[in-house]
Parts: C-alpha cells; structure tokens; sequence
C-alpha cells in the first residue's frame, strides 16, 4: 500500500470517527431520540389505558345486559365478552404498533395496503366461513336461544347441545344430532323463553251429569295444585268446548314452566282418570292437546 493510499484511510477513518463523535455528542440528536422515546412510551401507555378502559366497560355493558334476567348462561356471557375484548385488544395494538412505526419514518402505507389485499382475499374465499362466525356471534350477543333451550330452526326440532360462533348442534328426543351452520339459521321458534300452557280435553257423557263430573273434576285439580312444582297457577276448567251427540268435552288449562306442559297434561288425563274412577265414574280417555303456548 502505497503511502497516499495510506493517509486516504487514515482521513476516512478519521471522518468517520469525527461523525460518530458528531451523532454521539450532539445535543439535537439526543433530543430527537428522546422526543422519539417518549412518544413510543406515550403511545404504549395509551393503548393499555384504551384497553382498559374498554374492558371495564365491556363487562359493565354485559351486568347491565344481564341483570333481571330469568335465566343465566354464564358460559355464554364469558365466551362473548373475551371475544369482544380480544377484538378490542388486537384493534388497539395493532394500531399502536403502526404508530410506533410511524416514528422510526417507516412507511407504513404499503403495509396497510397488502393487509387489506389479503384481507379481501381472505373475504372472497371464505366467505360462508365469515358469514357463519358474524352470525354466530350476533346468536350469543341477542341471546336469541342458550344451551338447554327447546327450540325449532327449519327441520330441526329438540334441544340446544352446543352454540359455537360458527355452529349450532341440537339434540331431538330420539337422538340423532343436528349440526347447523350459524349462516343457515334465518328463523328460530325457541319454546323455552316463556312459560308453556297445558291443555287437556275431557269428555263428559250426559247421562252421567255434568254438574256431578264436574265437581269431581274440580276436587281433584284442587289437590294436585297443591303438590306439582312445575304449576305456576292453578289448574282451571274453563267449561264447555264442544259437544258430541252423547257428551259434551270440556277443557282443562294450566300455565306451566316453559317446556313442562306435555309432562302437566299427561299427569293430568291420567289423574283425571284415576279419580273418576275411584268415584265410581267411567269416562273416556282425556285427550291431550300437545300444544305450546307463550303466555308472558
């Protein structure tokens, strides 16, 4: 190495070392990183004060929500308010971590720009998939049905086992298991939210007088108010309903606790009968009316 190529390196290194002194030791650059720190830091505590914040009111939303209600799905509550918080948590980090970029003059523009193209991407191939989740999550947040309910959607007809964000599965009585896509379900007939009425027809021939059956009829709704939990009122027989050519039928009404009016109605006829008969009356069978009603 030639002795000009040597005072060369020796004058870069030089320069080098001088810059370095420079950045190291000058007043505007300390200031700027300074400046530059505390707003990283301003934003970091920002963000977890947002989110917070955001959380507190979430889960007040979900006491006011909830209070006075019936019933109470608490595994339903909790799986809805850590989805709404999640969603709270990553909308304001990610949103922090961009503008934590900002800072270091990163553009963050084309970022933006690639994220929403695979997003859109996203969207188009699994559109079913988003549709399903979007209503499966507006199922838990209306509370339109909980699991345990009896409920009707389309074909399937039985009880709630499992509500996921993405499916439904309901149980009918003989077994087989119905897995609904939250996409599908435009119509829910839910027979759990109110109270049932049990419906039982009793026919009473002439010739056995009405005024006799009824009275017996009467005792023995007396005595089973007394002892069923499932009653919410009292067993009433409102009278006439129809008439044959030998016998009138006259109906027997009863509010229930939601979905126990089947139950009701058989304890019923079969009482009905059981007493008649111990009064020495014979009549038919009552018949069940095995429908439901919503009286609230």
């Amino acid at each position: 190495m030639t002795n000009k190529e040597t005072d060369n390196s020796l004058d870069t290194a030089k320069d080098e070392a001088a810059k370095a002194a420079k950045f190291l030791f000058d007043r505007e650059t300390w200031i700027a990183l300074g400046m530059t720190a505390l707003k990283i830091a301003v934003i970091i505590i920002v963000s977890i004060i947002v989110v917070q914040v955001g959380r507190y009111i979430i889960r007040k939303i979900f006491k006011i929500k909830f209070r006075g209600r019936n019933r109470h799905d608490e595994r339903r509550e909790q799986t809805l308010r850590r989805l709404l918080e999640n969603a709270l948590i990553y909308v304001v980090y990610f949103s922090a971590i961009l503008a934590v970029l900002q800072e270091f003059n990163i553009d963050v523009k084309g970022l933006l720009a690639g994220a929403g193209v695979l997003g859109l991407a996203v969207g188009f191939g699994a559109q079913s998939l988003v549709k399903d989740v979007i209503s499966g999550f507006f199922i838990l947040f209306e509370d339109q049905f909980s699991v345990g309910d009896y409920v009707e959607i389309g074909t399937a007809k039985g009880r709630v086992e499992e509500i996921g964000l993405r499916t439904t599965k309901i149980k009918n009585f003989t077994g087989e298991l119905f897995i609904l896509p939250n996409g599908t379900i435009t119509q829910v007939v839910n027979y759990s939210l109110k109270n049932s009425l049990a419906i039982v027809d009793v026919t009473i021939p002439f010739v056995l007088g009405i005024e006799k059956v009824e009275k017996s009829i009467e005792e023995f709704l007396d005595s089973m108010s007394k002892d069923n939990p499932d009653l919410l009122s009292k067993p009433k027989l409102i009278g006439a309903h129809d008439f044959t050519e030998d016998a009138v039928i006259e109906r027997i009404i009863v509010e229930t606790k939601p979905m126990r009016h089947y139950d009701t109605a058989r304890l019923i006829s079969i009482g009905i009968k059981k007493h008649l008969e111990r009064e020495g009356i014979e009549i038919p069978y009552p018949t069940l009316v095995s429908r439901s009603f919503n009286t609230e």
